[in-house]
């Protein structure tokens, strides 16, 4: 298997080339779901699979007890978390972190379109990973 530093290097640098396109252009202060947009429509453009406001199942002891969404969901293989404040926080780390734990998916992008566009690549890889979930 791949190492888990390098899982999916070559579409997270294409992500994070987009996030940035999105910021130069539009700059700061707007809404997290205008940013959203935007990056959904530049990695649709490059020929991306982009699900938008996911919903993601959450299990406890093989019983559904409730739904996150996630902000977008690139090929299958990446999760975008976006924020849109002055800097980002742990809780907005963990919250990346769940919805890897809720998901077969074991990437996930945390981006805070502040003043100067800052983002956090996670990973999260374990054997609960067999729900069966298609995005």
């Amino acid at each position: 298997m791949e190492n888990e530093k390098y899982l999916h290097t070559d579409l997270t640098k294409k992500i994070i080339r987009a996030a940035y396109d999105v910021s130069d252009e539009l700059g700061f202060g707007f809404l997290e779901s205008v940013y959203e947009k935007a990056l959904e429509l530049i990695l649709i453009e490059q020929g991306h699979h982009v699900i938008r406001q996911a919903e993601i199942p959450v299990y406890f002891r093989y019983e559904k007890i409730g739904d996150f969404r996630a902000d977008l969901i690139v090929d299958g293989k990446v999760i975008i978390e976006l924020k849109a404040g002055k800097q980002l926080h742990a809780i907005h780390e963990a919250q990346i972190l769940n919805y890897l734990r809720a998901t077969k998916i074991e990437i996930g992008l945390l981006f805070n379109f502040g003043e100067k566009l800052e983002f956090k690549r996670k990973i999260f890889t374990n054997d609960r990973k067999n729900l069966k979930i298609k995005w």
